[in-house]
């Protein structure tokens, strides 16, 4: 099976053609004010622009008003909402659009109980759990709280990077893997070597099935 891959937090230009560049399926914008890989919905539209055909793009929010979701829809061309917080199924379902839910995992269990409470999405991304932030902590969690038995994709996604993408997906065989912090030389810039060196190794797992 290809293991699809996501390059989140993209802020600027140069990023997101070297991303695309580098083989991802799919680029993240977040709009979450508090993280430094935020951008404006103006921002957003302008790096949109930029997304060929036949890659997703992804908005990711973290417990935002039904409001401002759509405002970003009605400006951004998302083809899909990812939801960051302690969002309801009903908050997550109200867009007529395709939604990941996102979950911070601590504890035994949480996964299926997330597959069952969220099971409208199309995917459930597992990261790893931080009291204080919504992803982006660059920490790994425990894989073996993965379940084998998944009714829906599974997003891997804390802590990856060049040096463990390979491992993770021989190991836990998500349906697809997501990154911003281990591809990148700061917070919000990416660094073109590293997105390459990583989609490099998501690939090379694919050649050896």
């Amino acid at each position: 099976m290809t293991t699809r891959a996501k390059i989140c937090g993209l802020t600027r230009t140069e990023d997101v053609r070297d991303a695309v560049a580098s083989g991802a399926d799919a680029l993240g914008l977040v709009f979450y004010e508090p993280s430094p890989r935020a951008v404006s919905v103006e921002r957003a539209a302008e790096l949109a622009a930029e997304v060929p055909a036949f890659v997703t793009l992804v908005g990711l929010f973290v417990n935002p008003s039904d409001r401002f979701v759509r405002t970003v829809l009605d400006r951004v061309p998302l083809d899909v909402l990812q939801f960051h917080g302690d969002e309801s199924p009903e908050f997550c379902n109200q867009f007529g659009r395709r939604w990941i839910k996102a979950i911070r995992v601590r504890e035994s269990g949480q996964i299926e109980r997330a597959f069952s409470e969220y099971r409208k999405a199309c995917g459930l991304l597992v990261d790893a759990w931080d009291p204080d932030r919504y992803g982006g902590t660059g920490q790994s969690f425990n894989w073996q709280l993965i379940p084998e038995k998944r009714p829906m994709p599974l997003i891997l996604a804390g802590g990856l990077s060049s040096d463990n993408v390979f491992r993770a997906i021989e190991q836990v065989q998500p349906w697809a893997v997501d990154v911003s912090g281990g591809v990148e030389e700061q917070k919000g810039v990416k660094d073109r070597s590293k997105m390459f060196n990583f989609m490099k190794e998501v690939r090379r797992v694919c050649k050896t099935d």
